[in-house]
C-alpha cells in the first residue's frame, strides 16, 4: 500500500498542491482562508493548516463552494500544521493578551 492509499484510507480526503515554476500554486481540499498578505497565506485545510511563504503572494482565485485556491507570486515555502496544535496556540495567546 503506497503513501497514498494509506492517507486517503485513514483521512477519507485527497487534497492536490500543484505548484508550477515556483510561481502558482493550486490547492484543492481549503476550508477557509485565515490569514493573508503579500508575504504569507494560512489556509485550513482538511489535511491541516497550510502556510504558503513568499514574496509578492496574492490569492488569484478563491472558490470555498468548490474548495480551491490559486495562489501566485514567488513562492519559497509550503508547510502543513496540525490544526489541534495551532488551535491551542492561538487560544493560549489570546489568554494572555486579554
Amino acid at each position: 500500500m503506497t503513501l497514498e492509499e494509506r492517507k486517503t484510507t485513514v483521512t477519507g480526503v485527497i487534497q492536490n498542491l500543484i505548484l508550477e515554476n515556483r510561481g502558482k500554486l493550486s490547492i484543492s481540499g481549503v476550508l477557509d482562508v485565515l490569514s493573508f498578505d503579500d508575504q504569507v497565506v494560512i489556509l485550513e485545510t482538511e489535511l491541516g493548516l497550510l502556510t504558503v511563504k513568499g514574496e509578492n503572494i496574492r490569492i488569484n482565485k478563491l472558490s470555498i463552494d468548490t474548495s480551491e485556491v490559486i495562489v501566485e507570486g514567488d513562492i519559497s515555502s509550503l508547510a502543513y500544521s496540525d490544526k489541534e496544535m495551532d488551535k491551542s496556540k492561538s487560544n493560549l495567546l489570546s489568554k494572555i493578551f486579554k
